[in-house]
């Protein structure tokens, strides 16, 4: 099997597409399209998201110290993209996309009311890592859209039509492929009777 070494770069991928919704007070709140996002923790639950300085919402973020991760959906694909493309020094991503803002629970950062969840941060350390800015956040607070919530409560994310984001392209997420743990659950034997003889 043949295979080449190329130069380090980012080929991490799928990767989630998100939209992190991000407001200074008595300013217009916006929105920028990230991929480079992650888990750090899970006790205290704790983000990363990497931003580049020259973005709008770096300085945001910075100074207020807050914003709103939105999970996004097939819905919402055409809104992810453009907000990924257009700068809110220009215009109101909001307005443009007709998203409707969400008061966020526990943080002045506004969410998205059609994202199936959103997620409140409060930014705890940041690292200048050289073309990003990595922002390691506490999760405060999670509002989720009870159109995706079962009888027994059980909340069907994968419902909602998630994408995600590789080498350039979105995809929808496709068939189920196994549950966690899948591969060492021990398969259940079924014991034949033996036939009784009288």
């Amino acid at each position: 099997m043949k295979r080449q070494s190329w130069k380090p770069g980012n080929m991490l991928y799928p990767l989630p597409a998100v939209m992190v919704s991000c407001q200074r007070e008595g300013e217009k709140p916006n929105i920028i399209t990230l991929a480079w996002v992650g888990t750090v923790c899970s006790d205290p639950a704790m983000v990363s998201i990497s931003v580049r300085p020259e973005r709008y919402s770096y300085d945001i973020i910075r100074e207020t110290g807050e914003f709103v991760i939105n999970l996004t959906t097939e819905e919402l694909l055409y809104a992810t993209d453009y907000c990924g493309v257009k700068s809110g020094r220009d215009i109101d991503k909001y307005k443009e996309m007709n998203l409707t803002l969400l008061n966020s629970e526990k943080i002045s950062a506004p969410g998205i009311a059609e994202s199936p969840v959103c997620i409140e941060c409060k930014v705890q350390n940041e690292l200048a890592l050289g073309s990003h800015t990595m922002f390691v956040a506490e999760v405060v607070n999670i509002t989720v859209d009870e159109a995706y919530l079962k009888e027994n409560g059980r909340f069907a994310l994968n419902e909602s039509g998630l994408v995600a984001y590789s080498h350039g392209t979105y995809f929808s997420l496709g068939k189920p492929l196994g549950t966690f743990g899948y591969s060492v659950k021990k398969a259940k034997i079924r014991k034949k009777k033996t036939p009784r003889k009288d």
